[in-house]
């Protein structure tokens, strides 16, 4: 959720705007992850300044207008995502603690303990101005440098008294060169420059300025100055090697690059974004995955495969759930991450937990690893961010290589997870036997080809803008699919409440008779992906049957079909074309056409389509 940068250089004689440029740069690169607030704190001539302000960075930006920094070197910068008191100046990020100011702190995550601290401290005689949990914090990080030796030593005691998830950074007047950062539960990454050194809470915050970062583990604190790092774990054992990984991509691919909005660009992306997923993942007739490192005799013992994951990404694994059974014939249940260890579900060591992340950080799916693996069960993880939590916290991971997802929507990243579930599914139809050689190539084939086909889609996104533009007005829209269409009309529904916040529900076009029917009306805009008839033909035309249904009741039925599908034409009000595939393929093309309608109608509103209220990119919170 919350942005973090910080930023380390060297000491300059009478003023310098690096270190406050360094900041609202990152902090504007990061505003993908949604926020409320923003702020920045840095040192000079031996005093803590501060600035902050409700509302966008550029407000921000104003207040620092013509506010030269005397001889500073280090500036930290948030933005917030509210949890603990509303949007203003005074709950922003950072804040000050000790009874001078002498202390900054900006903090993403929740502090579960925070009222009982609060108490202590305003008994101690220190007073919080704010309603934020993390202006506890910054008090009981100051009174704990009066007994330390170092701010490195007092975040250590600091941390030792905090329940919940947190990543913390701090500076203080009296250590101008230096900032101290902890991180639990709550993402954390250091970027290595030249006489010059980043932190963010997502490596966006500074890859204008460098390629190599850091990885910071769970319960570590990390000491940072212009010319070295740190890393100690909260027990204080050093880390002597933290490992170190390279960006890439770049800052351009985090520009719009002329699209209107970041959502639009990813969406025309993602050509290319599946086409990186499967680079070099075939190699004579058999799926490579450098990435898992989970010993082949476990895997053929797998008798269960449980997907957990939130939003999209749960959409995702209800597409591949479908593929998965097919190919490898092992049950496969999609979990919602947030509702899986809460509810004793049956987990041992036969079961693969399969864990779906495009920031790899996300709270709820993390904390359904860590009790999968109390379990015994082996974890991969699908993810689209190198040196993020789950990945490191799993026994394997897939990673995406879509490049950065800025708009809070997914789109390219969705159908990476979609394209890397496939290719777990392969490689575990290969190590148990379920497939031969040549059929995992020509089934390769046909998904590489499918960035073709998407390239297809996009080319021809002109009727389905025109179509969004024409339903600006809508207050309600339905999307019915069958089999692998059924999670596509979930993802197409979300994606319209997500940025156009308008009523939209997805459902399985069975249940139509079983109670959804009766919200058909005269001019009810619905959606009806349609299979292939191709395949299943009976399953194809049950799906006709269910759009002369809802039209029969005066629906406005928009139909996406394939190439060729003419069964569909006399029930039809709009033909949405796609073109033809297998069908376990097929969620890769029909999800485009409502993604591009969802971002259009919400641009067609006047809406911020990227960041759309009330929503974070990552959430880093249960």
């Amino acid at each position: 959720m919350c942005g973090i940068v910080g930023y380390a250089g060297p000491a300059a004689a009478g003023t310098s705007s690096r270190p406050s440029e360094v900041v609202l740069g990152g902090l504007s690169r990061l505003e993908y992850r949604g926020y409320d607030s923003a702020g920045l704190a840095r040192c000079g001539d031996g005093e803590i300044e501060l600035f902050k302000a409700s509302g966008k960075i550029q407000n921000l930006r104003d207040k620092l207008e013509g506010q030269e920094s005397s001889i500073s070197s280090v500036a930290i910068g948030h933005t917030r995502w509210a949890t603990h008191g509303g949007p203003s100046d005074v709950n922003a990020h950072p804040h000050l603690g000790g009874k001078d100011g002498e202390i900054a702190l900006v903090h993403n995550g929740i502090i579960e303990n925070f009222a009982s601290l609060k108490k202590e401290l305003a008994e101690a005689g220190y007073e919080c101005v704010s309603d934020t949990d993390s202006e506890v914090v910054a008090h009981l990080l100051a009174r704990e440098f009066e007994n330390a030796e170092n701010l490195t030593e007092a975040m250590r005691a600091c941390v030792a008294r905090l329940e919940g998830a947190f990543t913390l950074l701090a500076i203080h007047k009296d250590t101008p060169g230096t900032i101290v950062a902890a991180r639990r539960n709550s993402p954390l990454v250091v970027g290595l420059g030249d006489g010059e050194n980043f932190l963010g809470s997502d490596v966006a915050a500074f890859v204008d300025h460098t390629k190599r970062a850091v990885e910071i583990g769970q319960d570590q604190i990390v000491t940072v100055s212009a010319e070295s790092i740190d890393v100690i774990g909260f027990d204080g054992t050093p880390v002597p090697e933290p490992k170190q990984y390279t960006i890439e991509w770049d800052a351009a691919s985090a520009q719009k690059s002329g699209y209107p909005s970041f959502m639009a660009k990813e969406i025309h992306e993602q050509a290319k974004a599946i086409s990186d997923t499967l680079l070099g993942r075939l190699e004579n007739n058999e799926i490579v995955l450098d990435e898992m490192h989970i010993d082949p005799s476990h895997l053929r013992s797998i008798d269960k495969i449980i997907v957990v994951a939130c939003g999209t990404a749960a959409n995702a694994g209800e597409v591949v759930k479908y593929a998965i059974e097919h190919w490898c014939r092992i049950p496969v249940e999609v979990e919602l991450a947030h509702e899986f260890r809460y509810r004793d579900p049956i987990v041992h060591e036969r079961t693969l937990v399969v864990a779906i992340s495009q920031s790899g950080e996300t709270m709820d799916t993390l904390m359904a690893v860590r009790y999968a693996k109390e379990q015994g069960a082996k974890v991969v993880a699908i993810c689209n961010t190198r040196g993020a939590t789950i990945p490191r916290e799993s026994d394997a991971a897939i990673y995406l290589h879509v490049g950065p997802e800025i708009a809070v929507a997914s789109t390219k990243a969705y159908l990476g997870q979609i394209a890397a579930c496939y290719l777990l599914g392969l490689f575990l139809a290969q190590v148990r036997g379920n497939l031969y050689g040549d059929e995992i190539e020509a089934i390769m084939r046909d998904l590489e080809e499918i960035p073709a086909k998407i390239q297809s889609v996009l080319d021809n996104s002109g009727q389905v803008e025109k179509l969004a533009r024409d339903m600006v007005d809508a207050t309600s829209v339905l999307f019915l699919g069958r089999h692998v269409g059924f999670p596509t009309a979930l993802e197409g529904a979300l994606k319209l409440k997500e940025i156009a916040y308008i009523h939209a529900e997805g459902f399985a076009a069975g249940e139509l008779k079983h109670g959804p029917i009766a919200l058909v009306e005269e001019g009810q805009p619905v959606f009806i992906v349609v299979p292939s008839p191709r395949g299943r033909d009976s399953l194809h035309a049950k799906v006709v049957s269910n759009i002369q249904e809802v039209r029969a009741r005066g629906a406005h039925t928009l139909v996406i079909a394939e190439e060729g599908d003419s069964d569909v034409e006399p029930y039809a009000d709009v033909v949405i074309r796609y073109p033809q595939t297998r069908t376990l393929f097929a969620p890769l093309l029909t999800i485009i056409p409502l993604q591009i309608f969802a971002c259009e109608l919400a641009t067609a509103k006047g809406l911020d389509v990227d960041q759309p209220r009330n929503l974070a990119k990552s959430v880093t919170v249960e």
